[in-house]
């Protein structure tokens, strides 16, 4: 008998066999499932929103001048705004520089367009290094948001030059198929960190 009892309180009430233990581990796994199926989705809509290469890139340059806009507009009281975006524009430029760094550049290598490829990567080093000093630096007061605007200005002219210049000469020179094949590399890199 005492071993029935044993085993009937080890099921839990109503004899379902899982307790509560079992039953937030079961939720746990659901959760967890769940999770990993909305991140593959979110990256498989990422992948398929790409196109083509230097689009897709221009898309992302505006996406981080928003961020900026949204930054600026804060007040020094809001460090804590400033700081959630500042992770925003980090975790977006990171995305964006993996991209660029291990797919564009090189290709422009390939294509006899190593000084643009290597002027543009080492103001990649510049970016970094601003987005450093403001992530250490107190966020309340306007040298901080005088540094941000500095940092804005940087990106802009290396976007500029990227998208008005460097891009387009390079895209020219390009067939349809070695354009869908760097598409395709650019948007296969950026899967890694969407």
């Amino acid at each position: 008998m005492a071993t029935r009892t044993r085993s009937q309180s080890s099921r839990g009430e109503g004899g379902s066999g899982l307790g509560q233990a079992g039953v937030l581990a079961a939720a746990a796994v659901a959760g967890a499932a769940v999770g990993l199926a909305a991140n593959y989705g979110r990256k498989m809509v990422a992948r398929n929103m790409a196109g083509d290469w230097a689009e897709a890139l221009a898309a992302e340059h505006r996406a981080v001048l928003a961020l900026f806009d949204r930054l600026e507009a804060t007040g020094d009281e809001q460090s804590w705004i400033r700081a959630h975006t500042l992770t925003r524009i980090r975790n977006a430029l990171g995305k964006h520089a993996l991209e660029e760094e291990n797919v564009i550049y090189p290709a422009l290598r390939e294509a006899n367009e190593a000084h643009d490829a290597d002027a543009l990567n080492a103001e990649h080093g510049y970016i970094k290094t601003f987005l450093y000093e403001l992530d250490n630096m107190p966020k309340a007061g306007p040298a901080w948001l005088e540094r941000a605007r500095q940092l804005r200005a940087m990106l802009e002219e290396h976007m500029k030059m990227e998208e008005e210049q460097v891009f387009p000469a390079f895209r020219a020179t390009l067939t349809d198929e070695q354009n869908a094949r760097l598409s395709a590399a650019t948007a296969r890199e950026g899967i890694k960190l969407a």
